[in-house]
């Protein structure tokens, strides 16, 4: 099931709010659990049980690494935890990727070896593994409790509005939360506002905007304008893709009393790729440094470990988003960049490549990220730096619908007045210039325009068929 569909809407949604908020303030875990799993195993009831058992194995071992006054005992189970949850990922997201280049060793395929399967990837495996690691490696550190009721920390790990697509949330930022958290008309209010915000992004721009950026990626000899045009489509399609997914967790958490972390900060304004990742998927750059680029040694260990680590981290947290080599590279790409920048002392606002290269930087990257091999990329760059100027009205002309072209020209204009824009709305509280006001005062303002625009995007979700948001691969 996910957000942008009418089931979800007009069924789910409505009547898990109605059990929610007329079952008693003691037992919302409960609810929250039973809804989010009806949620989750909707698409199959098999990876329910994945969830249930992973859930399960992590909450036990949090008990076990709590329990231990000796640290050498606690890192025993701590490895144990990690390396089990670490073990899931691995089967379900990587053992296809790792047949297929392991056959690829001696030209051929899997099938031609004698392997037939091919495992499916549950959704949302990513997000909640990372937040059962984190959860064990909190509780080790002594930076988190243990968690006493394993309803409230299953509910944490499966919580509907994030479990698929984040932001990554952590067990010490949210346990008390679940113990007690405030309900009210003015947050629901604000939460309904950003969760109607968030679908109109993913709707009305991300994918009207699709069908362009399809079109530059699977044409047979693209040009240079297609090329770039795709580029800067794809980039704006999966940041109000990705953008709108999380302004609807963060809205749905809201409704329910729940703060989520924010994950962007007008990333496209960044001045660097160091200020990129400040600013994009802010809670896994987040969890990157803290529970991985920290513990290689960060910057402890001189110039060559640290850009060893930012490597390292850079590259994983590609191969996080997908079994493919192109996300391997779009890793290093930018791993390269920041150790450029450090290696530069390029670390400050006030010492930066400019806005330009730095956007340049990015979209040369998400080529990479999108492109379904590397040789479809390498067809794009040489396109994109004058290589091949193909046949690019035509394309444009035969391929993109007029809507397309005014969905981007519209995202642009969005990006670009983004800082302004999030002044006086729901938008991350670091882009704004004065304090919040109340959360119902914040949205009253916006409210005709809201209604419009999410009355809007329901017409357009009818007309359509469903579209899955992008990071659900990841």
């Amino acid at each position: 099931m996910i957000f942008a569909s009418e089931i979800f809407l007009f069924l789910f949604l409505p009547l898990f709010l109605a059990g929610y908020f007329t079952t008693p303030q003691r037992y919302r875990s409960f609810a929250i659990l039973f809804g989010s799993y009806v949620f989750y195993g909707w698409w199959r009831v098999d990876f329910l049980l994945l969830l249930v058992g992973t859930t399960a194995f992590a909450f036990a071992m949090g008990q076990r690494i709590a329990k231990h006054k000796n640290r050498a005992q606690a890192r025993r189970d701590l490895a144990i935890g990690v390396g089990g949850c670490l073990l899931v990922l691995a089967c379900f997201k990587y053992l296809n990727f790792f047949a297929d280049s392991f056959a690829a060793l001696f030209a051929k395929t899997p099938a031609e070896m004698g392997w037939h399967w091919q495992i499916i990837l549950p959704i949302g495996i990513s997000f909640y593994v990372f937040q059962a690691i984190s959860y064990l490696v909190d509780v080790y550190r002594g930076d988190a409790r243990s968690a006493k009721s394993f309803v409230d920390f299953a509910a944490f790990i499966a919580l509907f509005p994030q479990l698929i697509a984040g932001p990554i949330l952590r067990y010490k930022d949210m346990e008390a939360q679940f113990q007690n958290r405030p309900h009210s008309l003015d947050a629901f209010t604000a939460g309904l506002t950003r969760f109607l915000i968030g679908l109109a992004k993913k709707v009305l721009i991300a994918d009207t905007i699709a069908p362009l950026v399809d079109a530059g990626f699977s044409a047979n000899n693209p040009g240079f304008v297609l090329v770039w045009a795709a580029a800067i489509g794809f980039a704006l399609q999966l940041y109000f893709d990705f953008s709108g997914y999380c302004d609807m967790a963060i809205g749905l958490g809201r409704m329910m009393g729940f703060r989520f972390p924010e994950n962007f900060r007008a990333p496209y304004h960044a001045r660097s790729i160091t200020e990129f990742w400040r600013r994009w998927h802010i809670s896994l750059s987040t969890w990157l440094r803290d529970y991985l680029y920290i513990p290689l040694g960060g910057n402890r260990g001189g110039g060559l470990a640290t850009y060893r680590n930012l490597m390292c981290v850079m590259v994983l947290g590609g191969l996080w988003h997908g079994a493919n080599l192109t996300f391997v590279l779009w890793g290093a790409w930018h791993g390269i960049w920041l150790a450029i920048e450090r290696l530069a002392k390029i670390t400050s606002p006030s010492q930066n490549l400019g806005w330009l290269p730095t956007l340049v930087v990015v979209l040369l990257g998400w080529v990479m990220f999108r492109a379904a091999d590397v040789n479809e990329a390498l067809e794009m760059y040489h396109a994109m730096f004058g290589g091949n100027w193909g046949e690019t009205s035509s394309a444009l002309l035969i391929n993109i619908h007029g809507e397309s072209l005014f969905a981007m020209s519209l995202g642009c204009a969005l990006v670009c007045v983004e800082p302004v824009w999030a002044k006086g709305g729901p938008w991350p509280a670091q882009v704004r210039s004065r304090p919040a006001r109340p959360d119902l005062a914040q949205t009253m303002w916006m409210t005709p325009t809201v209604l419009i625009v999410s009355a809007a995007a329901i017409l357009k979700l009818a007309d359509q068929s469903v579209s899955p948001f992008l990071y659900f691969q990841f």
